[in-house]
């Protein structure tokens, strides 16, 4: 079973090449969460986590979300993350999280994705984003084989760098960045609805015709990447960016 948590697609993308080369099984975590569902995960054979890199982690809301939920039958569980760089020492955290659900971790993997984190970063264009994704999918054959083979990926060495990353800049990043109090709107929203629908948190809300944004964020930006009108900004920071969002 493959279960995937996808901002503006590179994760569904990875999810769905690797199911066709295992054939295993697509469950979205996005609708999962949506739902509040945490209901019994029965699985056999194996268990493949494709999740974004938030900060160098697996993103917070789905390391929440696999902690409450129960899982039955394998133990044996994969984890795909897609990156624009590294996943710095994502691995330690990934190994408690499998120690406390009593998984028998067959380790983690990076693959490199187009950027669509556009509150910091400039995503590329859809030419760009093609030949990234093209290169991805030679890693993405050769991954989905050591799966469908029932193989360990092969561990990488962590530096201190990577340690950092993934536990002070972690830190700093969700205490202080991940809010949703600077997106806004302008006049050419016309109340689709489409960014309501596609948040996971269910943090947007349609007042007046016009979205607005609670409490609750993970910056997975697929509410700015996927309004069709790119009526949405994140303060000053999105303005004039490429909106992306997985073209294959």
């Amino acid at each position: 079973m493959i279960l995937y948590f996808t901002g503006t697609g590179n994760s569904r993308y990875i999810a769905k090449q690797i199911a066709n080369l295992t054939g295993d099984k697509l469950v979205s975590i996005n609708k999962r969460i949506k739902e509040n569902n945490i209901s019994e995960i029965n699985a056999t054979g194996r268990l493949i986590f494709v999740v974004p890199t938030y900060c160098w982690r697996i993103p917070r809301l789905v390391e929440e979300w696999i902690a409450k939920t129960r899982f039955t039958g394998t133990k044996n569980v994969y984890f795909i993350m897609n990156c624009g760089t590294s996943i710095g020492n994502a691995k330690k955290y990934i190994k408690r999280l499998c120690k406390r659900k009593n998984f028998k971790y067959m380790g983690v993997v990076s693959i490199v994705m187009p950027e669509n984190y556009i509150a910091m970063y400039d995503a590329p264009d859809e030419s760009v984003a093609i030949q990234i994704i093209e290169n991805a999918n030679l890693v993405i054959g050769k991954i989905g084989e050591i799966v469908r083979q029932g193989k360990v990926f092969t561990d990488r060495q962590s530096n201190l760098i990577d340690c950092l990353k993934s536990s002070v800049i972690n830190t700093i990043f969700y205490s202080f960045l991940v809010k949703a109090d600077k997106f806004t709107v302008d006049d050419k929203c016309v109340g689709c609805g489409i960014c309501v629908k596609e948040c996971s948190l269910n943090n947007i809300n349609l007042k007046g015709n016009k979205p607005v944004w609670g409490k609750e964020c993970t910056h997975c930006m697929a509410c700015i990447c996927k309004c069709p009108k790119e009526a949405i900004e994140y303060g000053e920071k999105s303005v004039g960016k490429i909106r992306y969002k997985c073209p294959m």
